[in-house]
Parts: structure tokens; C-alpha cells; sequence
């Protein structure tokens, strides 16, 4: 028997080790090979597979991890840090899809309870996919990317409430009864601020303790995450394991370990999470009723696609966005989340919806985390030809236009002023120096100070055009964007101008400056190159540093 369990879990591995090296070389999410590694053990029965319940616990033990990260990785107080902005569109996006997806079910003639299910499993978008996405494209640090990921963020909060509102529907009951819900609800706020202030007076103590062994680190706080998520899943409280995860989460996010936490326990979580998914696969209802579902596959599949980047951009519209900057994020927002996939298993294990029903979500997920990947990434060329279309969707004074703009000439232009470019400022002429920032707040400061600013994303040719880029004497890009920067340079050999800007730009890796240089840099800045030179003059200076007290207070004082 221990044979048995061993060799079929190991072959099981392989097999999803295979084909998810597949995905990578089509530029696809795993995800979708760990769900075809299920359908090859479940539904087309190709392996004879006796151990199911097995591969249950263990996805079960992949979700509650896969929250408890989620949970990890946010606080209330990291809501301060996701703009204004995000709320509103994050919102906003929830409520419409999830209206929108409810009416449609309806349509298509599921009932009431299955459709409230299945436009919450719309409503949400996957974060592990989209920053996999962005950060293959090095967009991470964009406008629409901060913007993306913030919205991401809200909807991570909105899903534990999803979560406990299910949770307090009683079994089979297609009539809400609101009371056990605002019990259920009850219990999670009064459970939340418990392990919140467990999580700021107590564990940040014992959390430091432990660290000084960080195998008992690592042990603690799994015991941490089942032990809470087993609690909260008992019958005395009634939550689900989802909850308790999550909950976990945030009380050891106040911990100044929980990096430290996060790194060790990801591998973790990944290998359970992808047990998860091949369970889900496994389970999906395939063969004569396939035929039957088709239509609601496709239409949801549709509204996704379609349908949620449009309610994103007409969000983002209202709110004076440029079109170029809305069409990005409604781009990231075209999939559903590895949420959808627990929300569904959570409705089936109480028995508000059947397997059919999951087996329609998971095809959504399968079509929708395909197509949306190919589209963030081809996201430039599909811009290129859709933007005459999109300018319906932009009105004509937007937030991201310059705030003290004036027309300049043999002028300098600095995108990014954090950091590396705030530095710069302290160099630069005021009356004589566009900066271009995708930070509201900043862009707000500086021109207080007195500078011209422009709120906006670098790539945009409009937020070029404004800071008049192609009359500059110099262009400095502090933010190491390569394919924003590559854009910037580009754009300058196609103009073929008499006198080109002279440009600046940065870059974190070599390989990189390489490419910048071969694209038409004149200059590329790497940090870690020009930290290393300061401290070899310092050393070459004089070896017993004399003055290491003197640049230490510098510093101390910029840092301020």
C-alpha cells in the first residue's frame, strides 16, 4: 500500500513536471498543466489512480497555504499604501462583473444560488498570473502595472468576505437566510481582531525569538497557518479552512520576519497548490455532458475576456485616465483567479452547487488564463491597433497630462524621481527640466516645488509628446523599465532627428545595459556598478577611510 501511494503520487509529479515544462515553452501559466495532469488521471482515465483522498488532503493543505500566503502578504495597513484609485476601480470591476455575471448565468438557466457562485468566480483575476506576466515584462514598476497590482490587492480583501458570506449559506439552500450569515460574519470580524492583536503585541516577540532558528521558524509558522485554519474550520467556530488560512496570515504579517516566513514557506505552498489543481482536474465531468456545456463555457469565457477589460476602461475613463494606461490594466483583468477555482470546490463541498457546475468554471479558467496571457504579453501590439477604438473611452482633460507644463526646448527631461532621481533634481535647473512620474502623489510635490511634472506612464507617446522628448538636450530615465526604455530610444532613430536628444538610462543587470547601449544609449547607469566605484575611491583614498564618518553623516542627512 505504501508502495502503491508513493509511486502513483510520484508519477503524478512527473507527469505534471512534464507538461508544465510545455507551458513554459508556449509562455503559459502552470496552472493549466496541473489541471491536464488531473483530466489525464480523472476524467480520461488514462492512469489507474487509487489515492485520491490523499491528493484531497493535500490540496487541501495547498489552499490553506496558498491564503495564508495571501494573508502574509497584506495588512490594514497596507491598504494606505493601494491609492485611492485602485479602490475605486478594484470596486468598481467587483460589483459590475459580478452583476453582470449573475444576470447572464441567469439567462443561460442556472439557478439563483449557482449563479451567485459563478459571477463571484468572474469577479476575480489572478494575481499569481498577471505578476508572473508583469514581471516578465518588466512592467512591474509601470503606471498601469502599480495600478494593476493595487486593484489585484482589493480584490484579495473582497474575496475573504466572498468567502465568509458563502460560508454562512446553509447547505442545498437556495433561499438566503441572512441570519446565519451575519453570524458567520460576526464570528470573522471578532476572530480577525483577535489574531490582529495577537499579531501586533504577541507574536512579534515570540516570532523574533524563534528566527534565531530558522528550521523552527519555518515549522512554527505551518503549525501557525493549519493549526489556526483547523480551528477556525471546527465546528465551534464554523469558518472554513480558506478562512482560517488567511486570517493566520495577516496576524504573522506583522512580524518583521514574515519576508523571511514568505520565502520558506512558497516552495512549500507551490508543491500543495499544485496538488490542488490536479485534484480539480481530476474531478471535472467530462465525456456525454461536455456537449451540454459548451454554450455556457463560451459565453462566460467571452464576457471575461471582452467583457471585463471594457468595465475596466470605462472605469478608468471616468476617472480621466488615458486610454493607453486603462487598456492595460482592463488587459491584466482578462482571467478568472485560482480564487474562482476554491470558491467553486468550497460550493460543491456544501453542496450549493454540483460538479458539473465546477467543471464549467475550470474551462473558463482553462480558455480565459490561456487567451489573457497572450494578450498581456502581445499587449503592444494589440494597443497599436485597437487605440483608435479606445478614445471613446478617454475624455478629453485626463489626470495623467502635466500639471505645470510649458513648452520647452533644449531642455531636460527625468522620468522618475524617486530615489535615484531625486538625487538628479538637486542638479537640475527648475525652469528647465520636465519630470515625468506615475506617481499622483509625488507629481503633486514637485510641483508645489515649483517643477514641471507630468503624471503618466514613460511609454505613452501622448506623455512624450507633452514633455516634448524629441527637443531635449537630455533625457534621463531613472526607472529600469527595459522595454519602456527601449520604446524611448526607438522612437528617437525613427523620428531620425538632426540633433537627437543625448539619453541616460538605467538598468539592473548587465545583460541589459548591453541591449541599451546596442538600442542607441549614450549613457546606461547601473547601480551596483556606481556603488561599487564610490566605495573603491573611498577605500583608494586612504586606506584607514578618515572620512567615512563625514560621507556617513552625508548620507544620514539625505536619507533625512
Amino acid at each position: 500500500m505504501i508502495f502503491s501511494l508513493f509511486s502513483e503520487i510520484s508519477v503524478v509529479l512527473v507527469l505534471a513536471s512534464a507538461l508544465a515544462i510545455v507551458a513554459m515553452f508556449f509562455r503559459q501559466s502552470g496552472i493549466l498543466a496541473y489541471i491536464l495532469t488531473g483530466i489525464i488521471i480523472g476524467p480520461l482515465g488514462y492512469l489507474a489512480f487509487d489515492s485520491k483522498e490523499t491528493l484531497e488532503v493535500m490540496s487541501k493543505i495547498g489552499i490553506t497555504l496558498l491564503l495564508f500566503m495571501v494573508g502574509l502578504e497584506m495588512n490594514l495597513s497596507g491598504l494606505k499604501q493601494i491609492g485611492k484609485s485602485a479602490v475605486i476601480i478594484g470596486l468598481g470591476q467587483v460589483i459590475f462583473t459580478a452583476i453582470i455575471g449573475y444576470f447572464l448565468s441567469i439567462a443561460i438557466g442556472f439557478s439563483s444560488m449557482v449563479s451567485l457562485y459563478i459571477a463571484l468566480a468572474l469577479t476575480f483575476s489572478s494575481t499569481i498570473i498577471v505578476v508572473k506576466l508583469l514581471s516578465e515584462k518588466k512592467d512591474m514598476g509601470s503606471l498601469y502595472g502599480k495600478i494593476l497590482i493595487g486593484v489585484l490587492f482589493v480584490q484579495d480583501f473582497i474575496a475573504l468576505f466572498a468567502l465568509m458570506f458563502l460560508a454562512g449559506i446553509g447547505a442545498k439552500g437556495d433561499v438566503l437566510n441572512f441570519t446565519p450569515i451575519l453570524i458567520v460574519f460576526a464570528k470573522g470580524i471578532i476572530l480577525s481582531v483577535v489574531l490582529i492583536i495577537i499579531g501586533k503585541k504577541i507574536l512579534p516577540k515570540l516570532i523574533g525569538f524563534i528566527a534565531r532558528s530558522q528550521e523552527l521558524l519555518f515549522l512554527t509558522s505551518i503549525a501557525f497557518a493549519l493549526g489556526i485554519a483547523s480551528f477556525v474550520s471546527s465546528s465551534f467556530i464554523g469558518l472554513s479552512l480558506e478562512i482560517g488560512g488567511f486570517l493566520a496570515g495577516i496576524a504573522l504579517s506583522y512580524s518583521s520576519e514574515h519576508y523571511q516566513i514568505h520565502s520558506r514557506i512558497r516552495p512549500v505552498r507551490d508543491l500543495f497548490i499544485v496538488v490542488f489543481f490536479i485534484t480539480l482536474g481530476s474531478t471535472l465531468v467530462l465525456g456525454e455532458s461536455l456537449a451540454g456545456i459548451w454554450i455556457p463555457v463560451l459565453a462566460f469565457s467571452g464576457f471575461i475576456l471582452v467583457g471585463n477589460p471594457l468595465i475596466v476602461l470605462v472605469i478608468m475613463g471616468i476617472l480621466g485616465y488615458k486610454k493607453r494606461t486603462a487598456f492595460f490594466v482592463g488587459l491584466g483583468m482578462a482571467q478568472i483567479s485560482e480564487f474562482s477555482f476554491v470558491l467553486m470546490q468550497l460550493g460543491k463541498n456544501v453542496s450549493h452547487i454540483d460538479e458539473r457546475s465546477v467543471t464549467i468554471i475550470t474551462l473558463v479558467g482553462i480558455i480565459t488564463i490561456t487567451i489573457s496571457s497572450y494578450m498581456i504579453l502581445g499587449g503592444n501590439w494589440l494597443y497599436k491597433y485597437l487605440s483608435v477604438f479606445l478614445k471613446i473611452f478617454e475624455r478629453k482633460i485626463t489626470i495623467e497630462r502635466p500639471l505645470a507644463h510649458k513648452d520647452m526646448a533644449d531642455h531636460f527631461v527625468l522620468i522618475g524621481s524617486h530615489r535615484l532621481g531625486g538625487h538628479l533634481l538637486s542638479v537640475l535647473p527648475a525652469d528647465k527640466t520636465e519630470i515625468i512620474d506615475f506617481n499622483p502623489d509625488t507629481a503633486k510635490k514637485l510641483e508645489i516645488k515649483g517643477y514641471n511634472v507630468i503624471y503618466g506612464d514613460m511609454s505613452d507617446e501622448e506623455i512624450q509628446d507633452d514633455a516634448n522628448m524629441l527637443k531635449a538636450k537630455l533625457i534621463i530615465s531613472t526607472v529600469p523599465d527595459l522595454n519602456d526604455n527601449i520604446s524611448i530610444l526607438t522612437r528617437i532613430k525613427e523620428e531620425k532627428l538632426k540633433k537627437p536628444p543625448k539619453v541616460m538610462m538605467t538598468a539592473n543587470e548587465e545583460w541589459e545595459a548591453k541591449i541599451l547601449y546596442e538600442e542607441g544609449a549614450d549613457y546606461v547607469i547601473l547601480p551596483h556598478f556606481i556603488g561599487a566605484q564610490q566605495i573603491a575611491y573611498m577605500i583608494a583614498e586612504d586606506h584607514d577611510l578618515p572620512r567615512l564618518r563625514e560621507y556617513r553623516e552625508r548620507d544620514l542627512a539625505t536619507l533625512g
